[in-house]
C-alpha cells in the first residue's frame, strides 16, 4: 500500500453496528472487532476521532408518548456507555483513550473541550466523543459533522451494516442501485439515507467529505488509503 490519504480521520460508528447481529445491547466480539480496526489506523500515523451512536440501547424517535425532549437525552446518555464499551476494549489493546461527553459527568469521563480533543489527537490518543452534541433534536449524525469539523478531521468515515448509499433499501429491493460517487446536494434533494439533512449541510458548508461503507476491519483501512470502497460524497 502507498501512504495513507488522510491525516486525521472522524470515524462514525452506528449504535446497531455495536450490537452485531444480536441487533440490540453490545456485541464484545464486534468492539473488539473495530477496536483492532482503530489500532491498525493507529499504528500507520493516522489521527483518530470517533462519534459513536445509541441505536443499539434507545431510539428516542420510537418512544411512543414520551417527551422528545426527555427521549433524545436518555439516548445520549446510550451513546456514553457504548463510547465507555469501545474505550476499554482500545484500552486492552493498548491503545491511548480519551472519552469526552457533551454532557458533563465527570467521574466516568471528561467533558468536552475543543482544545483539549485536538491536544489528544496530537499526542496519538484516540478521542470517543459520547452524547451526541448534547442538545436534543440533533442526532449523533450532526455530532459527527460538528466534531469533524471542530477537529478539522479530512473525512467522516461512516461505517454501516451496508455497503455504501443506494436509491432505495437494498435489503427489501432487489433491484436496489447502488452509488459510487454522490454530492451533497443528491444526498439532500433525493432524501438518501446517508446522513440527515442537518449533517450533510454542515458536511457541505464545511466541505468535509463522506464515505460510506460497511463495517469491516479491513474496509476502514482501505477508506483510509483513499480506495473506492463503498460510495463517496463530497
Amino acid at each position: 500500500m502507498d501512504k495513507p490519504k488522510y491525516k486525521r480521520v472522524l470515524l462514525k460508528l452506528s449504535g446497531e453496528a455495536l450490537a452485531g447481529d444480536r441487533g440490540i445491547g453490545i456485541n464484545n466480539e464486534v468492539v473488539n472487532e473495530i477496536a483492532v480496526a482503530i489500532k491498525k489506523v493507529r499504528e500507520i500515523g493516522i489521527e483518530v476521532a470517533v462519534v459513536v451512536g445509541g441505536g443499539n440501547f434507545w431510539r428516542g424517535r420510537t418512544s411512543e408518548g414520551m417527551d422528545r425532549t426527555t427521549a433524545d437525552y436518555i439516548g445520549m446518555l446510550a451513546t456514553v456507555m457504548n463510547a465507555m464499551a469501545l474505550q476499554d476494549a482500545l484500552e486492552n489493546m493498548d491503545v491511548a483513550t480519551r472519552v469526552q461527553t457533551a454532557i458533563e459527568m465527570r467521574q466516568i469521563a471528561e467533558p468536552y473541550i475543543r482544545r483539549k480533543a485536538v491536544r489528544h489527537l496530537e499526542k496519538e490518543r484516540v478521542v470517543i466523543f459520547g452524547a451526541g452534541t448534547g442538545n436534543p433534536y440533533f442526532s449523533t449524525d450532526t455530532a459527527a459533522a460538528l466534531r469533524a469539523a471542530e477537529m478539522e478531521s479530512e473525512v467522516i468515515l461512516l461505517a454501516k451494516n451496508v455497503d455504501g448509499v443506494y436509491d432505495k433499501d437494498p435489503k427489501v429491493h432487489e433491484d436496489a442501485i447502488k452509488f459510487d460517487q454522490l454530492t451533497y446536494l443528491d444526498v439532500i434533494q433525493r432524501e438518501l439515507k446517508v446522513m440527515d439533512s442537518t449533517a450533510t449541510s454542515l458536511c457541505m458548508d464545511n466541505k468535509i467529505p463522506i464515505k460510506v461503507f460497511k463495517l469491516t476491519t479491513e474496509n476502514i483501512l482501505r477508506a483510509v488509503y483513499g480506495e473506492n470502497i463503498g460510495t463517496t460524497v463530497e
